[in-house]
């Protein structure tokens, strides 16, 4: 595995081997030794993953202290463009986006430490999403900011969004507790 730096203070683009051969491929997304060898939260407590259409738009998903979470994000099939915002007050990149663009080919992976909202778009149908967590979902502190005000061009004209997500607060005025 490698790991590659990103503007935003340990947020990590992790990197493994695709192995294909007549079978199909093989990757290894998570490597506890890698983790702890570079200072990366490898205790995951929760895995998740979703499967959606082309053009829904997940996100912008956190939970908030004392439940907030490191996530560990891959795609195991099909194509996203992965978001994630900056919410932490007092970091030099408060309120800006990163984005990569995650298939399940490149072996490459995302990892967002805690104070940052997480979302993406669907690029392909049928795109599955996997989410590791370093906590356990809690109902009470589970937040998200509105897709729609972090500042990003998504570059889809109608996209699916849940109602849920529909409902969160903006963020020029969501007060952040990071």
């Amino acid at each position: 595995m490698n790991i590659q730096k990103t503007s935003f203070e340990g947020l990590y683009i992790l990197e493994t081997v695709n192995f294909q051969d007549i079978r199909g491929g093989f990757q290894k997304p998570f490597n506890y030794d890698f983790f702890e060898r570079n200072g990366l939260d490898a205790n995951f407590r929760e895995f998740y993953y979703s499967v959606s259409h082309k053009d829904v738009i997940r996100g912008m998903h956190f939970q908030l202290p004392p439940f907030e979470h490191t996530k560990l994000v891959y795609v195991s099939w099909g194509k996203i463009r992965d978001i994630v915002v900056d919410i932490r007050k007092s970091s030099e990149t408060y309120g800006k986006c990163f984005s990569i663009e995650l298939d399940d080919c490149k072996g490459q992976y995302l990892y967002i430490p805690k104070g940052f909202a997480h979302g993406f778009l669907s690029l392909e149908d049928g795109s599955i999403v996997n989410y590791a967590q370093t906590s356990c979902y809690s109902r009470e502190h589970d937040c998200g900011i509105d897709y729609s005000s972090i500042g990003f061009e998504w570059g889809v004209k109608t996209p699916i969004v849940s109602g849920r997500d529909l409902t969160f607060e903006k963020l020029d005025t969501f007060k952040s507790p990071f």
